[in-house]
């Protein structure tokens, strides 16, 4: 087997991430001895491959079975919840049993909140299919369903037992999800490690080809970042935070497009947006501005949305999460690589803002 890179989260429940190709037969590994039953939660997209992954458990003497749920933000749901609690309930899952998160990121949100609640606990072991799951969602132990209100409003911290990145389910993902994917990607370039953006820069179809060693490199340093500031900051007290670059106004996008547009790109308008709002607040300079737009332009981002939706996205603002007693909350940057909070911005700041991104 190819070399296997082990990225350890720390903290009261740590665990690993272990980043390679050919890696599903570690699942079972994962999951230890002490587990008889297991339920594998995958998208419908995946049914055949979720199938192997349950024939290979049930050779490896564990009790398997699937739950396909929706595509995409659908699963997001708390109809969708029940139907998988339903199933645990109906199959005599107990405490010592696990449920397996397989496929993107809204699939390891709503397997990790089922885990969560069913028992009040019971084992996870995360393994994502899509870019976006791999360098974010799985990682963390952030679960989550979505509301008529927004986007994960509603759920639960609880760590996975293991998060298992197989690069090879990248392989045959159409480009423009490993793009969007990029949204986050880039992100931790942002934030934290400027040779991310290098190495988009000095070549983008070799740092988006899931089979090239710049991918990998890529991958795992932002994994590590992920992993990292997690593991600081489990329950986003404070650290955690600079991993909400570009969400604040990217979430509320997702919200007026009704959950159709994919995540990385409405963070991208997102991370232009709060790089806008730090220049006019004096605290980043017009060439790192510049370099949030070419970065998403060379992945194929988009940059800019529509002027008339303001009053829409900054309600939607306004209710999320990571406001605190109703003032808005941004993570902008003093510069690429030292991320900052700044909290109730002036209205007219925020909007001469999002004027410089309007379409």
């Amino acid at each position: 087997m190819e070399h296997v890179t082990r990225i350890e989260v720390s903290g009261v429940d740590p665990y690993p991430i272990l980043v390679g190709r050919a890696l599903l037969g570690e699942v079972g590994k994962a999951l230890g001895p002490a587990v008889q039953k297991v339920m594998i939660i995958h998208p419908e997209a995946l049914a055949v491959s979720a199938e192997a992954l349950r024939e290979e458990l049930l050779a490896q003497g564990y009790e398997a079975i699937v739950a396909g749920i929706p595509n995409s933000e659908d699963a997001k749901r708390v109809e969708v919840a029940a139907f998988c609690w339903g199933i645990l309930g109906q199959s005599d899952f107990t405490r010592s049993d696990a449920v397996i998160g397989f496929g993107g990121g809204s699939t390891t949100d709503l397997a990790g909140f089922v885990a969560a609640t069913w028992l009040r606990g019971v084992k996870l072991i995360q393994v994502p299919t899509t870019l976006l799951g791999m360098v974010d969602a799985a990682i963390g132990g952030k679960t989550g369903i979505n509301t008529q209100e927004g986007k994960n409003l509603v759920g639960v911290f609880y760590a996975p037992s293991a998060v298992i990145c197989d690069l090879d389910t990248l392989v045959t993902l159409p480009r423009n999800e490993i793009l969007a994917g990029y949204g986050e990607v880039a992100k931790y370039g942002f934030i934290d490690d400027v040779r991310i953006l290098e190495l988009i820069e000095a070549d983008v179809a070799l740092a988006t080809d899931p089979t090239s060693a710049q991918f990998r490199e890529i991958i795992e340093r932002s994994i590590a970042i992920k992993a990292r500031v997690v593991g600081a900051d489990f329950k986003e007290s404070g650290l955690r935070e600079i991993l909400n670059y570009g969400h604040t106004l990217g979430h509320a996008i997702e919200h007026a497009e009704r959950y159709k547009w994919r995540h990385g790109a409405a963070i991208a308008i997102g991370m232009v947006f709060v790089a806008e709002l730090a220049r006019l607040a004096g605290r980043l300079d017009d060439a790192a501005v510049d370099r949030h737009r070419s970065v998403f332009n060379l992945l194929g981002l988009p940059t800019t949305y529509q002027a008339d939706k303001w009053p829409q996205l900054l309600a939607t603002m306004q209710r999320d999460k990571k406001s605190r007693a109703g003032q808005l909350r941004f993570v902008v940057l003093d510069a690429i690589g030292k991320p900052t909070i700044m909290t109730a911005p002036p209205a007219e700041t925020l909007f001469a803002s999002f004027q410089e991104i309007c379409e």
